[in-house]
């Protein structure tokens, strides 16, 4: 069929998914819940689990066959544009008064749930894994998926609680963005391991990406800061805004060509892009406002598409299974950052309240299972069982936190917390 033939199909799928996605979140942000949680749900509730095991006619007309290469590429482009901010926002700054604490309650939730999730998918392995996939990559996928943490949701629920700026907030938010680097780096590293033809070039593409990033960082942030600061004044911001976008893509396709995936390159732009510029920040925020919301939901629903709740219910085994990983998940990440945080002098009330913001998965987890997906390491019932563990543990954690640390007035939402605020 060609695009012409499509268009109509294109023109009924991306505003039910945008409007979809957009009342979800709404009526979640009413309830006090991050609006990423109405988002996934719209996503699942659109695909084979509900509405396709209901009306299944009503789903296909919504989301033939035909258009879904293309709303998956768009939901790419979302999700390119999501990952440049993610990059943009961390500030590795924080860990300066903090490195002590950061540094321990960083790597007690990352070790912990990586060891952990390692030892649960030595009996998953034989159970779940698809067929031809060598155990190696297997085991390091799902132990990396066990010790993700979300920071822009993490930084819109201490928006909302009126943490954000408080002590606890800033090591909450220093402690997520060394998290996220590291989970992305591993990530990166399981990547070339399942994509590469032997251990010789899985060591070479984990090689380039070490120098790739090292450019970027060394080479490429200096030359954006100092264009930043000679040229941006007079440049209009669709200049800039272009710039960044063709920066980001290209980056994207580096990343891509050197075996790991498109994803990287975007989230290593959006690092070594100069955040204090007003230009930049200006066309950052189009950039949020537009591709972000417009886009990012087709992503969502190319989730839903692909998780299969059913499958779950036709075997209780799987049940179980999804029961260990959220036992894991949880015992890992929050047990592990709230043990670091108590022994290094927080309260046990902040230290509850720590563990429980690491323990938030979000969007950045669903986007780590969409690789995992899109690679062949895990197969659908596995996806499905981890994005239902990615739900719960995101939709505790507010409610976790309210529970060990009332509320204070909600903070003016600042610049670093932006993306937060129109996605999660």
């Amino acid at each position: 069929m060609s695009a012409a033939e499509t268009m109509p199909a294109l023109l009924v799928a991306v505003p039910a998914a945008v409007l979809a996605c957009q009342a979800g979140a709404s009526v979640l942000r009413r309830l006090g819940q991050p609006p990423v949680i109405g988002e996934i749900t719209m996503g699942i509730v659109l695909g084979p689990s509900l509405l396709g095991w209901l009306w299944p006619d009503a789903q296909r007309w919504l989301f033939p066959e035909s258009v879904l290469p293309y709303t998956s590429v768009l939901g790419q482009l979302g999700l390119l544009a999501f990952m440049f901010l993610v990059g943009l926002e961390l500030d590795l700054g924080t860990l300066r008064g903090n490195s002590r604490t950061v540094l321990a309650v960083s790597l007690a939730g990352i070790l912990l749930p990586l060891g952990l999730g390692a030892l649960l998918a030595f009996p998953l392995y034989n159970q779940l894994a698809p067929d031809g996939v060598e155990s190696t990559p297997f085991l390091l996928f799902v132990a990396v998926a066990m010790s993700i943490t979300a920071f822009p949701v993490l930084a819109r629920i201490l928006v909302d609680r009126g943490l954000y700026g408080t002590p606890l907030g800033a090591l909450a938010m220093a402690c997520a963005a060394v998290d996220d680097v590291a989970a992305w780096c591993m990530l990166a590293l399981v990547v070339a391991f399942s994509t590469a033809g032997s251990p010789f070039d899985a060591l070479t593409a984990a090689g380039l990406t070490v120098a790739f990033g090292a450019a970027m960082l060394l080479v490429v942030r200096p030359l954006l800061a100092r264009w930043a600061r000679g040229r941006t004044d007079r440049a209009g911001e669709g200049v800039v805004l272009v710039l960044l976008f063709s920066g980001l893509s290209l980056s994207a396709l580096a990343t891509d060509l050197i075996g790991v995936h498109t994803l990287f390159g975007a989230f290593l732009f959006g690092v070594a892009t100069p955040r204090s510029h007003r230009r930049i920040e200006a066309s950052a925020a189009r950039l949020r406002a537009v591709m972000v919301p417009v886009l990012l939901p087709l992503f969502f629903v190319h989730t839903g598409l692909s998780t299969q709740i059913g499958t779950l219910a036709a075997d209780p085994v799987h049940w179980l299974w999804t029961g260990a990983l959220l036992v894991i998940a949880v015992l890992g990440k929050w047990g592990g950052a709230a043990g670091a945080a108590r022994a290094c002098g927080q309260s046990w009330r902040q230290a509850m309240s720590l563990g429980a913001l690491m323990n938030c998965r979000g969007l950045t987890e669903l986007v780590v299972l969409s690789i995992g997906l899109e690679l062949g390491v895990i197969g659908p019932e596995l996806f499905t069982m981890l994005v239902l563990v990615a739900l719960i543990t995101t939709a505790v954690t507010s409610p976790a936190v309210s529970r060990f640390l009332p509320p204070g007035p909600p903070t003016p939402v600042p610049d670093s917390a932006a993306a937060a605020e129109s996605r999660p």
